[in-house]
């Protein structure tokens, strides 16, 4: 819940110290600011916070391995010639 709060505060805080100006927006209230970080969470996910979306990094890793036979790339540098040409 102070997650919550502080949130909120922070992004009025922010949307109202830089927006109006460089943007020429209105100014927005607290619940308002919640709603924008509701909204974001909606949309982006849970700012990496647990649930079944965090892996860290598994299935990159794991695609990456995968990713070199699938292309028939090989695995590792092709060796360089001493002369630099071939």
């Amino acid at each position: 819940m102070l997650f919550i709060l502080l949130g909120g505060l922070v992004v009025q805080w922010l949307w109202n110290w830089l927006l109006p100006d460089i943007f020429g927006l209105r100014q927005i209230t607290f619940w308002q600011a919640l709603g924008l970080l509701a909204l974001c969470r909606i949309l982006f996910g849970s700012f990496g916070r647990g649930g079944h979306h965090r892996d860290d990094g598994k299935h990159r890793r794991e695609w990456w391995k995968r990713r070199p036979q699938q292309d028939g790339l090989a695995t590792s540098p092709s060796p360089v010639s001493e002369g630099g040409h071939s």
